[in-house]
């Protein structure tokens, strides 16, 4: 008997969201970061100065697999010595700077439109991502008018933990009211968000990429994705009305990419 699923999950960057260079928009973040900092001094080296302490964070959130929420990841990581209450008072907007110095964040081609396909096909969807930025993703919602369709937001940040940490999926489902088994996740990296989904049961992992990245991946049983996708405008016909899957237009792996 094929499976079936009722929910369907999306991680955020690499996926749904990409990052766009735009030189004139990521400075104008440097400066600001700067400015939110009380910072006087040049503001690309103050960011290159931060992006040093990091990587320091970023080492304890792979070896703990936790994340800070924004006034901590600031006040305890990056700018410790500045005065407290205004990280903290700046803490939110300085994070999404942060995120804007490295580049404009658009949403993948036919994304926005694969949401609203797979809400109309009767799929509960929800969104399950590491990020530091507990504000970036509301506000893009709503001012993309794609709130609606979500039942369930989960960020890093705001639950404490990172994928793959299987605590996070499973609780994504419980705000969804679905088993796992019956849950679709829809991903960039083969590590975080195929480990993490299987750790917690999910019944199917598709995987974003292109031909060229897939080419370049080591994929071996552990990692290998049930589904590749190219294009967000495949998932329509994949699934075409809750809970049933069209097998046919599912592209499979090729065998020959599998590392033995």
């Amino acid at each position: 008997m094929q499976k079936e699923f009722d929910a369907i999950f999306y991680d955020l960057g690499g996926t749904l969201r990409l990052v766009e260079r735009d030189e004139a928009f990521e400075s104008r973040a440097r400066r600001r970061i700067a400015e939110l900092c009380g910072e006087k001094g040049d503001p690309d080296a103050f960011c290159k100065f931060l992006d040093y302490r990091y990587e320091g964070y970023r080492k304890w959130c792979f070896e703990t697999m936790r994340e800070a929420p924004e006034a901590e990841l600031w006040t305890k990581w990056l700018v410790p010595e500045y005065p407290r209450d205004l990280i903290e008072k700046n803490a939110i907007e300085l994070t999404i700077e942060f995120r804007n110095k490295d580049g404009r964040r658009v949403v993948a081609p036919n994304g926005a439109q694969s949401v609203k396909d797979l809400y109309a096909n009767g799929y509960k969807l929800g969104i399950i991502s590491n990020l530091v930025t507990s504000r970036e993703i509301p506000d893009w919602l709503e001012r993309d008018h794609l709130t609606e369709y979500f039942g369930a937001v989960l960020l890093s940040c705001v639950e404490g933990i990172r994928k793959p940490d299987p605590r996070i999926s499973a609780k994504a489902c419980d705000l969804l009211g679905v088993q796992p088994d019956r849950c679709v996740y829809i991903g960039d990296n083969l590590k975080r968000d195929v480990e993490g989904t299987r750790l917690a049961g999910f019944g199917m992992f598709i995987l974003y990429t292109t031909p060229e990245k897939l080419a370049k991946e080591k994929i071996t049983d552990e990692n290998r994705p049930d589904a590749v996708i190219y294009d967000f405008a495949e998932l329509k016909e994949m699934f075409p009305k809750a809970p049933t899957v069209n097998w046919d237009k599912v592209r499979r792996i090729d065998l020959s990419l599998i590392h033995i």
